[in-house]
């Protein structure tokens, strides 16, 4: 599949199916069709479905290994412009649906509709220091830090110390939005979480729908979302 030139990057996206388009935005700790494989058939027999890696993620290339939430939407609604897409549904993973508020906040008739999976629109009220690099090489965790190696060498080039520190420094910085950029938010929107999320706990959901129009969440029962 290819890369696409936008803004200073050159982004690497596939696209599978049909119809209405609809583009995934992945977790910061995965990449475009590794982070949406299960719903990859049900979506692309009815949608036009893309799949796009951000800067610093998967196989997307960059000079600067830096980015963040905000530096993420800009890419994408420029790759929207490169792809001709007018408008366009976005399904935002974590960190992704950080990204699809930020989009629909900069240019809102872009936005067909938002959902948000693991993502409340608010800086996660839990911290933790189990994604710092020191953390974990000091709890030996080497199938997580070889696992993000082969995700995103070739996006960081194998200084996978300081992709977590910009991961653990977004995380704790984004999103970024006031009560007032949050209700200019006027397409559709969904939160969905999991019982368990202690990154999305219900109090926010229930905050966040109270302050975007035609919005609302679901938490789904007895589930755990995994957002690596």
């Amino acid at each position: 599949m290819p890369h696409i030139q936008c803004n200073n990057i050159e982004m690497y996206y596939e696209q599978l199916g049909i119809g209405d388009p609809v583009v995934f935005l992945h977790s910061g700790f995965s990449r475009g069709i590794l982070a949406f494989a299960s719903q990859i058939l049900d979506f692309q027999n009815k949608y036009s479905c893309y799949y796009p890696d951000f800067r610093g993620h998967g196989r997307t290339r960059s000079k600067s290994p830096e980015w963040n939430t905000p530096l993420h939407a800009e890419d994408i609604l420029t790759f929207m412009d490169h792809l001709k897409l007018p408008k366009a549904h976005l399904v935002g993973y974590g960190m992704g649906g950080g990204v699809a508020l930020y989009c629909a906040l900069n240019q809102p008739q872009r936005i067909t509709s938002i959902t948000s999976i693991g993502q409340s629109g608010f800086v996660a009220s839990m911290q933790s220091e189990e994604f710092e690099p020191e953390w974990l090489l000091e709890h030996e965790r080497h199938d997580f830090i070889n696992m993000m190696k082969d995700r995103h060498m070739e996006a960081h080039r194998g200084d996978w110390q300081q992709f977590l520190r910009q991961k653990v420094n977004d995380w704790r910085t984004y999103p970024q939005l006031s009560e007032e950029q949050l209700s200019c938010i006027d397409c559709p929107t969904l939160f969905i979480a999991d019982q368990y999320d202690p990154y999305a706990p219900e109090e926010d959901l229930k905050r966040v729908t109270s302050i975007i129009r035609n919005s609302s969440y679901v938490i789904v029962p007895d589930c755990a979302i995994d957002l690596t």
